[in-house]
């Protein structure tokens, strides 16, 4: 196999006062605020738990944190905007203050969050719903002036698996992502992130589909991320639980780099890291052949 990532420009993405550098792919740690999440040993809910842990992450080279507290795994309810602001506050001001040079990202569909978390200091919104949950979203970001993760899904947690996405799966996210972007960048947003998905109401096979096809995903030469993390695709083939999944992400991570993504989305930092770090040393040795 060889590597995908040529079609994106080595570029850079301003978060506020900070920079996100694209010049090699980055590592997102994933830090929940809720008490649900499908990774039991990734909620973190007590103030002395969250500080220690983003320590830890970024220790072990996370490039970016990204912060929810509302669970978005197959079949959860959601929950009011008031109980998930109460949830991310206090957490995004003791994480701003502590780590004054880390972009923290906003993992929200909901634009008032949006813009109450990036004034409280947060220079990123994920939106898992790519605008649609949410009406006001995209105008949000474009004022907020902020790099936008725009993520393809096919109806809503709590039912996205009843009527999953079965087949032309690239072609129907790539035509979303082209719709979306132009609608982006005609509110004058430059600065998008796409995510395919991975998980949110696609079969297994489109979702190795998609994971196959990662590049041609791309449009306007923006970055990917990918959400691969312990997820029930690797869950499903390997017959294990999340917390047996460590292996099976390092693979699917591998993978993804090779095919193109610029952001890996992950729950263990040093394990995704390392697999970055010698996927790098393996394209550099294929450049000198």
């Amino acid at each position: 196999m060889s590597s995908k990532n040529t079609s994106f420009p080595k570029r850079k993405f301003q978060c506020g006062e900070l920079v996100l550098d694209f010049s090699t792919p980055v590592v997102m740690g994933i830090l929940n605020l809720t008490p649900d999440s499908f990774y039991e040993a990734s909620r973190f809910q007590q103030e002395k738990e969250i500080i220690p842990q983003v320590e830890k992450m970024l220790a072990d080279g996370a490039g970016l944190i990204d912060l929810g507290a509302v669970s978005t795994r197959p079949g959860a309810e959601s929950i009011p905007a008031g109980e998930e602001q109460k949830r991310i506050s206090k957490p995004l001001e003791q994480l701003v203050k502590s780590f004054p040079e880390t972009i923290f990202s906003i993992d929200t569909y909901r634009a008032d969050t949006a813009r109450i978390c990036v004034e409280a200091g947060a220079s990123m919104v994920n939106d898992i719903s790519g605008g649609q949950f949410d009406g006001k979203m995209f105008e949000t970001v474009a004022k907020l002036n902020v790099p936008y993760v725009l993520m393809h899904l096919q109806g809503k947690p709590k039912d996205m698996q009843h009527h999953p996405l079965s087949q032309s799966a690239a072609q129907k996210v790539r035509h979303f992502f082209t719709e979306k972007v132009a609608q982006l960048n005609e509110m004058g947003m430059k600065d998008i992130i796409l995510d395919p998905g991975f998980g949110f109401g696609k079969t297994l096979g489109c979702n190795y589909a998609l994971l196959h096809q990662l590049e041609d995903l791309r449009v306007a030469e923006l970055p990917i991320l990918a959400g691969l993390s312990r997820k029930s695709v690797i869950s499903k083939v390997l017959r294990c639980q999340p917390s047996e999944a460590l292996n099976g992400s390092t693979t699917l991570h591998t993978i993804a780099l090779l095919n193109g993504a610029n952001i890996l989305r992950v729950h263990d930092v040093k394990e995704a890291v390392e697999a970055l770090r010698l996927v790098e040393y393996y394209k550099g040795f294929e450049d000198c052949l």
